[in-house]
């Protein structure tokens, strides 16, 4: 695949300038490189509509809908695969809200952004082998991964393999390791191959966003557009929000349990499942996801890339558009209902603030900090109740079932049950229920340890750990204030998800994409470093240059 266009910017003072001729040869191969693109693009087109007439016959409108843009999304991708990595990182966050609102709950939909990503992942790879450029960016991680995937391709053969062919399957059951009865519909090799892709599937996304930044710019290009979307998302689960508050969404409804669990039929403008009823004051909004715990943890996600936009932006405008983010991010954290992203959202804010080392940093901190405050300090005072709601409702939770002892259980049932090489990929992951009897773990690494055992679960951990420090080790090597600011915040994410047990958002979006994709980003760093520094972008900067002129 050739490499492929970017778009033309500005030359900066430092870059040097081309003869005439040197410009004329470039100008030729741009206007070539349209022309190729305009060509695919009309190509694909065709393509598209002819197969989705076909699709029309059996699937009807929505069969012939559906199949012309993911046509065209799956060429597009393999065309142009570093444009298709940000259309995979701005579909992911809506991928929900498009999946109800557009395809009526078909799983598909759900599938439609590996459409963007597996295309774009060929166009990588071949890229990479044409410039001769490694797939395994750091060496650290080469050992690591090799033995917990060897070792995983062994549980999918002798475990998985062994319950296809036996025409058994384990039972999912962590109190016994009896071996159940067959049932006709379980199909454990399919199980453990979507297991297997569960697990490690995104880990590819390392070298897509390592070799995906060029140039500095883009990390603040990809940051700000990260700080656009929390905004986006924020803004539009806040309207969910006030439909339910206003009456104009019905809410849950029903009587007995069902008062107490989300469900599709109480869905609000955006998003999947919700549960909202005043009277029991409960309430979980799945803000533009799926569900209200994966929003909950896209919050959390969010306190990471709004804060390092907000500190370590070059442009003070875009410092304050992160500093929105921010705000909507805690914001959302209080009004969502998410018991979680309630308590761990300041906590990262806090935590940022150490390892980047803004808490000392007083001339940049206190304004920031006032000013969150603030805003902060008068939505609390405007709505005291649901603060107060939300903040028992958090500390009821904490009392009833402490976290660490929550784990501490976990791990003991599944040390009960399990077997050297576990029950097999894909017998606790939740995706994987349409294939056979899986169970319900809510803790991540006895989840893995259920799955590919005590030995496999060490191996996903030697993975986390490489991974984290390679992450150090780079942004340690950084000199720029600014990136070295971005990624101090995105080895922060890193660590804290690499170690987190509670609940298991590596199993699914958004954490399972951004964990792998923003340590490509931290490991790139080093070598961005290394370029030549560009232009300040503030206003203050602007105003000195034209008085100087």
């Amino acid at each position: 695949m050739p490499k492929p266009k970017r778009l033309s910017k500005p030359a900066s003072p430092t870059e040097p300038t081309l003869s005439l001729k040197e410009q004329l040869v470039q100008k030729r191969k741009e206007a070539q490189a349209r022309k190729e693109a305009i060509g695919f693009i009309s190509m694909t087109v065709m393509v598209a509509i002819a197969l989705s007439l076909m699709l029309a016959i059996v699937g009807g409108v929505k069969g012939a809908i559906g199949g012309f843009v993911a046509i065209v999304a799956i060429l597009l991708s393999f065309k142009f695969p570093w444009q298709a990595l940000y259309a995979f990182l701005i579909y992911m966050p809506f991928g929900g809200t498009i999946t109800y609102a557009v395809g009526g709950d078909n799983p598909l939909f759900q599938l439609a952004k590996d459409g963007l990503f597996i295309p774009a992942l060929i166009g990588v790879v071949q890229y990479c082998k044409q410039q001769k450029l490694p797939l395994l960016v750091v060496k650290s991680l080469t050992t690591p991964f090799a033995l917990l995937l060897g070792y995983c391709l062994l549980v999918l053969l002798f475990v998985n393999g062994a319950q296809q062919f036996a025409g058994l399957s384990n039972q999912a059951s962590i109190a016994t390791d009896a071996i159940a009865a067959t049932v006709p519909n379980e199909k454990p090799i399919a199980m453990g191959i979507l297991g297997l892709k569960v697990l490690v599937g995104y880990v590819p996304l390392i070298p897509c966003a390592y070799y995906l930044m060029r140039k500095k710019q883009d990390v603040y290009w990809l940051m700000r557009m990260t700080a656009i979307i929390v905004i986006v998302c924020c803004g539009l689960a806040f309207l969910q929000y006030m439909f339910l508050k206003t009456g104009r969404c019905e809410g849950t409804v029903g009587s007995g349990a069902a008062l107490f669990k989300a469900s599709l039929s109480a869905r609000c403008l955006v998003g999947g499942s919700l549960l909202y009823s005043e009277e029991q004051g409960v309430i979980r909004l799945p803000g533009t996801f799926v569900a209200p715990w994966q929003w909950g943890w896209f919050l959390i996600s969010s306190a990471f890339f709004s804060f390092a936009v907000t500190f370590f932006d070059r442009n003070f405008l875009w410092k304050i558009i992160g500093g929105v983010a921010l705000l909507g991010t805690m914001i959302m954290a209080v009004l969502c209902g998410q018991r979680i992203a309630l308590m761990l959202v300041p906590a990262m804010i806090v935590l940022q603030l150490i390892t980047t080392g803004q808490v000392a940093n007083l001339k940049r901190f206190i304004p920031i900090g006032i000013g969150v405050t603030l805003v902060l300090f008068v939505a609390m005072v405007s709505n005291p109740d649901v603060v107060q709601e939300r903040w028992d409702s958090a500390v009821g939770r904490w009392n009833a079932s402490p976290p660490d002892s929550f784990i501490v259980q976990q791990f003991e049932n599944v040390s009960k049950g399990t077997s050297l090489l576990g029950k097999g990929l894909g017998r606790a992951t939740n995706s994987a229920r349409a294939l056979g009897e899986t169970e319900l773990i809510e803790t991540y690494y006895p989840k893995v340890m259920f799955e590919i055992g005590p030995i496999g679960a060490l191996l996903f951990l030697g993975v986390a750990t490489s991974l984290t420090g390679a992450c150090f080790k780079a942004y340690q090597q950084v000199r720029d204030r600014n990136l070295r600011g971005y990624g101090a915040s995105l080895w922060t994410f890193v660590l804290f998800i690499s170690y987190n047990t509670y609940y298991y958002p590596l199993d699914v979006d958004p954490v399972a994409v951004y964990y792998w994709f923003f340590a490509g980003i931290v490991l790139r760093l080093p070598y961005l470093d290394q370029q030549e520094p560009i232009v300040i972008e503030d206003a203050n900067s602007k105003k000195k240059k034209k008085k100087q002129k």
